[in-house]
């Protein structure tokens, strides 16, 4: 599991930001414990948060797109896992690139904590429950809060 490189940030000034968390339910034992640490992070940050649920990866985008004039900063949540058809790749490629360019043409960080795994476990591994070894619901709310933030201090 590669959470090597993840940069040391601290925890960015979220006061006066309003954050949305979009969460598909597929694969909810995995994407509710990604909300759950994602609004925890957005707490942390001073961020008021608001969560939204959709049914599936493909949803995202249509969901953050409808807020990403709304609030300041994004964080996006799903778990894909890989099956036995080209249909786990389509799924990523189309949610990464409709996140990446609402995120560039309404200026609105999106924080991508959308998993993209090949099992169950290394997805469980991601997702900031006990024993785990990654926390990227967390890791994407501050990231975006980070992002939303920083235009502020400069």
């Amino acid at each position: 599991m590669s959470g090597a490189g993840l940069p040391e940030i601290g925890i960015p000034d979220g006061a006066g930001l309003t954050v949305a968390v979009v969460t598909s339910r597929w694969n909810e034992d995995i994407t509710g414990r990604l909300q759950e640490e994602a609004l925890a992070a957005a707490a942390e940050t001073g961020a008021t948060a608001r969560p939204y649920v959709v049914v599936g990866a493909l949803e995202i985008p249509v969901v953050v797109q409808a807020l990403a004039t709304e609030v300041d900063a994004i964080g996006a949540l799903g778990c894909v896992i890989r099956g036995g058809t080209p249909h786990f790749d389509y799924v990523c490629d189309a949610v990464t690139a409709g996140l990446t360019r609402i995120a560039l043409d309404t200026g609105t960080p999106i924080g991508n904590g959308v998993l993209t795994c090949d099992t169950h476990d290394q997805a469980l591994a991601r997702s900031g429950a006990e024993d785990a070894t990654e926390n990227k619901g967390r890791d994407a709310m501050i990231a975006a809060v980070h992002t939303a933030d920083l235009p502020r201090r400069i």
